[in-house]
């Protein structure tokens, strides 16, 4: 079967800036005719395919620094005062207010020719809430799925799957505004570390390689294995927010989920991309988004990490809009191919070093997080 191209990306990259706004096209060229289906993929809602991403050029230059322990934030610090943890280990507490308009400055730019996209280097040391302020208090995993440091981020899940795997650990998708929310911190900055863009801290301008699109639509090993460009989880102690949330953004994108149901492109999917890549000419920041990708589309550089309620309060493991349209848990399990019980089997598969698939099990390397080949390389 054959499948459309991509729509184009809008984004505004120095977001509720007064510069002009500009436009992310992670360009990409022809998906595949045909994708291999994963087995036993039933798809009985949109989306009926899966979506092979075009492009997004994109790169990096960076130093490596040996990882901390653990992040500890003054937001952290004032959580543990608390008495009993709000938040299972390995997440962290955000508590604070996010502004649904935020007004930033951008002071120097520079424009990227192969995104058609302007990227802004310094913004004035100011953040001007313009919208409303909504109080969210929720917990977020430290690092990318599968939230261990020292861990690649796993990459190449379609967000149904991504969904079922937080599911299987008892957590949900974050929404677009906690992971906003969480990576700005409390002063609403533009990049986790403050007002100046910094692709040591957090991976970024890394130069565009050029994938094989059909190789990636087939998940063969060497060409993952040749595109990573990532680094480990916690490998970068100085991306880090208030709120103690590592590597975000750069190093891989994330999926999260919408809270936007409006007709237009911003409410069309509930998958959201937020944060941007390592690559160069991209967003690497944390309010940004892109709307324009919808469930079915994966990538060898797109990741994602796990929410929770706080304070020991049940998890819904559904989105917002799949609450709202009054799915039950087994639709977006048909849709992503595996269950949540078989997924918490393969992570106790997992704990053992016993994930083993076959080569041609797609649907099987997907669930282990083994699709990267051997050959492997991290960035830094």
């Amino acid at each position: 079967m054959r499948f459309p191209l991509l729509l184009m990306v809008f984004l505004v990259s120095c977001a509720g800036s007064k510069q002009a706004p500009s436009i992310d096209r992670e360009p990409a060229p022809r998906a595949p005719d045909a994708l291999p289906a994963d087995a036993t993929h039933k798809a009985e809602t949109a989306p009926k395919r899966e979506t092979a991403p075009t492009s997004e050029r994109h790169a990096d230059k960076s130093t490596a620094k040996d990882a901390p322990k653990e992040p500890v934030s003054e937001a952290k610090q004032e959580a543990a005062k608390e008495g009993p943890r709000a938040c299972p280990a390995g997440m962290q507490l955000v508590d604070g207010d996010y502004c649904t308009d935020v007004d930033y400055e951008c002071k120097k730019s520079w424009y990227d020719k192969s995104n058609k996209k302007t990227v802004c280097e310094e913004f004035e040391p100011k953040s001007i809430c313009k919208g409303e302020k909504v109080h969210k208090r929720y917990c977020m995993d430290t690092y990318t799925w599968p939230n261990e440091q020292g861990a690649r981020p796993e990459v190449m899940n379609r967000f149904h799957q991504a969904e079922v795997k937080c599911a299987a650990v008892g957590k949900r998708m974050c929404t677009e505004t906690e992971w906003t929310l969480a990576c700005e911190g409390p002063k609403m900055l533009p990049f986790p570390y403050g007002y100046v863009r910094d692709t040591n801290k957090c991976l970024g301008d890394v130069e565009w390689d050029s994938p094989n699109m059909k190789k990636v639509a087939a998940r063969d090993p060497e060409e993952l294995a040749r595109l990573w460009k990532g680094v480990r989880n916690g490998s970068q102690p100085e991306c880090i927010s208030a709120y103690g949330v590592a590597d975000l953004p750069g190093n891989t994108d994330e999926v999260v989920s919408s809270e936007t149901y409006s007709d237009d492109f911003r409410g069309k999917f509930d998958s959201v991309h937020s944060g941007g890549p390592w690559y160069k000419g991209v967003r690497n920041q944390c309010r940004p988004k892109i709307y324009t990708h919808d469930e079915g589309f994966y990538y060898y550089f797109l990741g994602f990490r796990c929410c929770a309620e706080a304070d020991n309060k049940p998890t819904d493991p559904r989105t917002p809009k799949q609450i709202k349209g009054n799915w039950g848990f087994e639709r977006v399990e048909r849709i992503a191919g595996f269950s949540k019980e078989q997924m918490v089997e393969k992570l106790k598969l997992k704990e053992q070093n016993k994930c083993t698939c076959s080569d041609k099990d797609i649907r099987c390397k997907t669930m282990c997080g083994t699709l990267l080949g051997p050959g492997v390389k991290d960035y830094r």
